[in-house]
């Protein structure tokens, strides 16, 4: 979709021009509204498993506000790293980070119950993840050959599963409700379907920036609701302050080695999609293939930009793909129409108050909105295996990968003898599902019928 008010062809598929002013910043801003729910999402779902979450009337809840805000201001400073890039860091290309999903089901049975104190060690592994995940760049290339679509695909399939239930227990009332009489109450469950019907309508029934946004006005609409049904209060908003810098290590250092490793392997995942990210950017926008030097320096970028997130009290960061559609969309390929969204999305997150209105959000609200992103989640693994061969060595490799990962998930009570660092790695289902996929995908013999 070339618009010559924006620029020519050439100037539109060339990363280093800058459109006029006044398209650039709505551009960016686009952006910014296609990722914004999927950046905070996963701030308020760990905050909510560690207990000073929506719902928990607990002290700390101001510290889920700081994590929002951090979401959002360190999702724009790894987006310029991107765009800008520093020596070798960055792709220099119009890529947006923001907070991942994929490494949620590492983190939520490693931070379950704990409180702000759980939340040193995560961040601990955050940063020792983020550093794992720099050096990764260093040889990106030679290890793509054991992550092919059967195993990917696998490790998204997973991820989503073990997502959905977290969007369903938002939807009924969330866990500080289970128990009680208004857990899935068909009040809380008719907030969730505002969300859901009205992005729909909205992704499907209308164009531009209506469709690009639908998840976000569903939210919007969902909130409102719920406004009228008296579910929002506006306490932390009026008690949250204007302006405020972000504190280096505010949650404290602590080894816990069951973070680590997942972290460290959560990273091999999401550099992985970044080489997809970046590959699909440079294809759709500019009709070529990435250069070494994209890949590499894009995973640079994507690790310090997790190591920055956790040294100020954020989560790991990852390219988000849903912004890779848009510019195939747009047909702008500007690097510079993102720096405009990475600088919207710090001013954001500079402004506690902006965090506190997220936070406000009733999570019956929040849940219509995962559910449908979570749904996605999954649909793309299965879409990611629909390019896999299904011959009997395949369907081999992903019956048992499947069966041992989804099954851990459901029953982890079957590895209640197990050392606590190992129980949180396996029960999470997700690592020994790809483990076993990358094992047998590599061991196995491709000629096998």
């Amino acid at each position: 979709m070339n618009n010559p008010s924006i620029g020519t062809p050439e100037q539109l598929r060339d990363p280093n021009y800058t459109p006029p002013l006044g398209k650039a910043i709505p551009l960016g801003i686009q952006h910014v509204l296609a990722m914004f729910v999927s950046n905070v999402t996963p701030a308020i779902i760990v905050a909510g498993a560690a207990g000073f979450g929506f719902g928990s009337n607990s002290p700390d809840f101001p510290n889920m506000i700081y994590m929002i805000q951090m979401s959002m201001l360190l999702a724009g400073v790894a987006t310029l790293l991107q765009t800008v890039g520093m020596g070798p860091v960055g792709a220099r290309l119009p890529i947006v980070q923001g907070t991942s999903f994929a490494f949620i089901p590492i983190m939520i049975p490693a931070v379950a119950g704990a409180g702000v104190a759980g939340m040193a060690g995560l961040m601990t592994g955050v940063i020792i993840g983020g550093i794992f995940h720099f050096f990764i760049g260093f040889f990106i290339g030679r290890i793509r050959h054991a992550l092919p679509p059967l195993v990917t695909g696998l490790i998204v399939l997973m991820i989503g599963l073990a997502l959905i239930k977290v969007g369903i227990e938002y939807a009924a009332g969330g866990v500080p409700l289970k128990g009680k009489p208004e857990f899935g109450s068909l009040e809380n469950w008719s907030v969730a379907l505002v969300v859901i019907v009205v992005t729909l309508l909205l992704k499907f029934f209308t164009r531009g920036m209506l469709s690009v946004a639908a998840v976000l006005l569903g939210l919007v609409t969902g909130y409102l609701y719920a406004l009228l049904l008296g579910k929002v209060s506006f306490v932390a908003v009026g008690n949250a302050s204007w302006f405020t810098l972000p504190e280096p290590f505010k949650f404290g250092w602590e080894i816990n080695w069951a973070i680590i490793i997942g972290m460290c392997f959560m990273a091999v995942v999401s550099a992985i999609e970044t080489v997809g990210d970046v590959s699909g950017i440079t294809k759709g926008g500019a009709g070529r293939q990435a250069t070494d030097k994209e890949i590499s320096g894009a995973t640079f970028a994507d690790g310090l930009g997790t190591a920055f997130a956790g040294i100020f009290g954020g989560l790991p960061n990852t390219s988000f793909s849903q912004n890779v559609g848009l510019v195939s969309m747009t047909g702008v390929m500007s690097r510079h129409v993102v720096t405009m969204g990475a600088i919207f999305l710090i001013l954001c997150g500079l402004v506690p108050k902006f965090g506190a209105v997220v936070a406000s959000m009733p999570i019956m609200v929040l849940g219509g909105g995962v559910i449908i992103m979570f749904g996605m989640v999954t649909a793309a693994g299965v879409s990611m295996l629909s390019d896999v061969k299904w011959n009997r060595r395949n369907m081999v490799i992903f019956a048992i990968s499947l069966s041992v990962g989804l099954g851990l998930q459901l029953a982890p009570d079957a590895l209640q003898h197990l050392p606590a660092t190992l129980k949180i790695l396996m029960t999470s289902g997700l690592l020994p599902a790809a483990t076993i996929a990358i094992v047998l995908n590599l061991a196995l013999p491709v000629e096998l019928d």
